[in-house]
């Protein structure tokens, strides 16, 4: 249940994205760049304090590189492959990598840990908002329609249930597994933020996209502080 609803807001950003709530004028633009940047901030910090620590906590250094390594790679080779059939889905890409591993965490965290459970939980939900809003302006710039955009983030909603599901089933007590799934997926996102969310962020003279990266990692510090307690 706890994961159904952090995955549900995938889909009210995807709302949100569809409603154009801001107007195309220069500050439509500006709130839009920020809100990309937010995402990206928000990305960064989930592989600072959620998906890096127990890798690095947990796997020897040359598994820990390995793996680490192995999502660069792997996401390198599907963005090159996404960017000559002319797509652009980084967003949705890094959403996915992000969501995923962490709600499989949620599941095997949650037969131990209530409490830090549903505070992953919140942030996950936290997180997946902006990542959503910026994924649906992804899947139109990728050619499909706003309808058929949001009724692609529909399955990406559930499919943190059923990994948190897999996680609280099966993974629990699997630390080492999960660790290096966790740390596959941040070298991936890295990858996709350097390389294509945080250029997409950038407009020039103006401030509002470094602003928002740094409030997004701010949200993932007041996270990792409530997750610590």
């Amino acid at each position: 249940m706890y994961s159904l609803a952090s995955g549900a807001t995938v889909v009210v950003g995807g709302f949100l994205a569809r409603a154009n709530i801001f107007p195309q004028s220069d500050l439509g633009r500006e709130i839009s760049h920020g809100i990309v940047a937010f995402g990206g901030g928000v990305l960064v910090a989930a592989v600072a304090f959620v998906l890096a620590p127990k890798g690095i906590e947990l796997l020897s250094l040359p598994l820990l590189t390995g793996v680490f390594f192995l999502g660069v790679v792997c996401f390198l080779f599907l963005d090159r492959f996404i960017g000559r059939h002319g797509g652009r889905a980084a967003q949705l890409m890094a959403m996915l990598m992000d969501f995923i591993p962490e709600a499989i965490a949620l599941g095997a965290i949650f037969s131990t840990d209530r409490e830090t459970g549903l505070l992953l939980a919140l942030l996950i939900g936290m997180q997946n908002l902006p990542e959503a809003y910026n994924s649906f302006g992804d899947l139109l710039a990728s050619g499909f329609s706003s309808n058929r955009s949001l009724l692609i983030l529909v399955p990406f909603s559930l499919a943190g249930m059923a990994a948190a599901v897999f996680g609280y089933s099966v993974l629990a007590g699997h630390d080492q597994l999960v660790a290096s799934l966790m740390l596959f997926s941040a070298g991936a996102i890295l990858y996709l933020v350097f390389q294509d969310i945080a250029p997409m962020a950038k407009l020039k003279n103006h401030w509002t996209p470094a602003v928002g990266a740094t409030l997004g990692f701010m949200l993932g510090m007041i996270a990792e502080k409530l997750l610590s307690y």
